[in-house]
């Protein structure tokens, strides 16, 4: 019992050393003398105090720290200002790196390393405790990004009755903003670094329709002139061709707009309308070829019925004689037809 006791004591002794041990590390250094040759980012801080070579450290680097960077892209110029950056010196804490790096540096002897106030170890460099804003560097550099950066522009197909024609597309550009960000770092977190323009890379972003794909997609087209009574065949762009057509006569107009082929066929069935322009036909089916059926040899339909075929009245073509049907001469229907795949778009106008 009686040693049990003992060692507790011995215990708790040693646990109120403890604060007492901590306590001795904490040497105030501002007074002790940097060894010589020690230099913080260039500036000699050899044989002064820890508080004087803060004073000197201050007086050197701070302005300094705080010089612009300068970023060229795009043809235009961006300064970030070490104010706005947050660059910050901590001129004490680099007195210290100083002193101790000096210290421990130490002099050889015959019995080993010494380590003591005043070690020397000339041009011993050590860095200065510098921090900047890595948050308000993202900030700036984003908002270069956003200044430089240009979206880029779809290609755009346009036709007209007479005229097809593409707007071209063109790229659009940008900065990688987290590359440049590092780079800007780099120079802030380096007071001897001179500030040299960065020039930051543009990268290119590319259109999600360019021209290729309209000239592909765009390389058929048919207009309808009802004004002039002709249909115009273009193919990759430029006017391959040009039909007499007849239109639909007054009350059942041709529809003015744009559509495209929806279908196709060789000797068509017509499927009547009911209306009562049909008579006794209205609503039945006359098989293709047969000699009541007026859709002749081709069809190539358009919308609501609408659609583009050849004619046994001919004497028609140039007129407004049909029920809205664009009506060709056989021989040029015949023509027509392989040279127009579905979905081909049509201008009527």
């Amino acid at each position: 019992m009686h040693g049990r006791r003992l060692l507790l004591t011995a215990l708790a002794s040693i646990g109120l050393a403890a604060p007492a041990a901590a306590s001795a590390q904490e040497v105030d250094v501002s007074t002790r003398v940097i060894g010589q040759g020690a230099m913080v980012a260039g500036v000699d801080v050899s044989n002064l105090t820890v508080a004087q070579a803060a004073v000197v450290l201050e007086q050197r680097l701070g302005a300094a720290v705080l010089r612009p960077v300068t970023v060229k892209t795009a043809r235009r110029t961006f300064t970030l200002g070490g104010e706005r950056a947050q660059v910050k010196l901590d001129a004490l804490i680099s007195a210290k790196r100083a002193y101790y790096a000096a210290r421990d540096a130490g002099a050889p002897t015959a019995t080993g390393t010494v380590r003591q106030e005043g070690g020397t170890l000339p041009g011993l460099t050590v860095e200065p405790k510098l921090t900047y804003s890595k948050r308000a560097v993202r900030e700036w550099t984003g908002n270069v990004r956003d200044a430089v950066t240009r979206a880029p522009r779809n290609a755009t197909f346009s036709m007209s009755l007479t005229r097809m024609r593409i707007k071209s597309a063109r790229k659009g550009r940008t900065i990688d903003a987290e590359q440049l960000a590092a780079k800007v770092g780099a120079q802030l977190a380096d007071p001897l670094a001179p500030r040299t323009v960065i020039r930051q890379r543009i990268v290119r972003t590319k259109p999600a329709v360019n021209n290729q794909t309209l000239r592909r997609v765009n390389g058929t087209a048919l207009t309808v002139d009802r004004s002039s009574f002709k249909l115009r065949l273009f193919k990759g762009l430029k006017l391959a061709k040009t039909y007499s057509i007849a239109l639909g006569m007054a009350g059942h107009d041709t529809p003015n707009g744009r559509y495209s082929i929806q279908n196709k066929a060789v000797n068509p069935a017509w499927h009547v309308p009911n209306s009562a322009w049909a008579g006794s036909l209205a609503g039945s089916v006359v098989p293709g070829g047969a000699p009541n059926n007026p859709l002749k040899a081709r069809w190539l339909g358009i919308v609501n019925g609408v659609g583009i075929h050849g004619t046994a009245e001919e004497w028609s073509i140039g007129t407004q004689a049909s029920h809205g049907c664009i009506r060709m001469r056989v021989a040029d229907v015949i023509d027509l037809y392989p040279r127009v795949p579905v979905g081909t778009p049509v201008l009527i106008g």
